[in-house]
């Protein structure tokens, strides 16, 4: 009889017990995929390595490129790497004197289980964004395509993560130097 007891016990506990929390799979469109592919090219051309592609770095890039879309934080001086008010973040006016550039710097952190600072590079295109555009777009540009291939002041960070996001009219990468615990983001399937 305890056996039979300790038997219904273990099936009722099995029946009933909550569903084992899992973490969603992190993945990036086939356009995102192709970001990240050029990005890891262009540096190749460079004799530099590939950056692993990050969950952590493509859930803020994701929701960066979506809250730039949808909320349009970029008024005033609030340059591309402003974030809104409208979500699960802290908001963050980016001025191009870079006076808050924490505000961008915590969002890994605020978002994810990344532990270390994040930084973007950014791109808005009137008639939808794409990958194309986006990288021949940040190597035009100084700043972003010294952090691309670790130019400048860039160039004794080793990038250990990043993160693709594309949604709308924007485009936006993430970097960071620590390895990303939640591991790598995927192609979406």
């Amino acid at each position: 009889m305890p056996s039979l007891l300790l038997y219904l016990g273990v099936a009722l506990t099995l029946l009933f017990a909550a569903p084992e929390k899992s973490n969603p799979e992190v993945c990036l469109s086939a356009e995102e995929f192709k970001i990240y592919e050029q990005l890891i090219a262009y540096r190749k051309l460079y004799k530099l390595p590939k950056i692993p592609l990050s969950a952590s770095m493509t859930i803020v890039a994701q929701a960066h490129a979506k809250d730039l879309q949808d909320n349009q934080p970029v008024k005033g001086n609030c340059n591309l790497h402003s974030w809104s008010d409208k979500g699960k973040w802290t908001n963050c006016c980016y001025t191009n004197d870079h006076a808050r550039a924490a505000c961008m710097w915590d969002k890994p952190r605020e978002l994810s289980t990344y532990k270390g600072d994040g930084f973007e590079i950014s791109y808005w295109q009137s008639d939808g964004a794409n990958a194309n555009s986006a990288i021949s777009g940040w190597k035009k540009s100084t700043p972003h395509n010294n952090m691309m291939i670790n130019r400048d002041i860039w160039k004794k960070v080793g990038w250990n993560a990043c993160g693709v996001g594309l949604y709308g009219n924007y485009a936006v990468v993430w970097f960071g130097r620590e390895v990303d615990p939640a591991g790598e983001a995927k192609k979406c399937q």
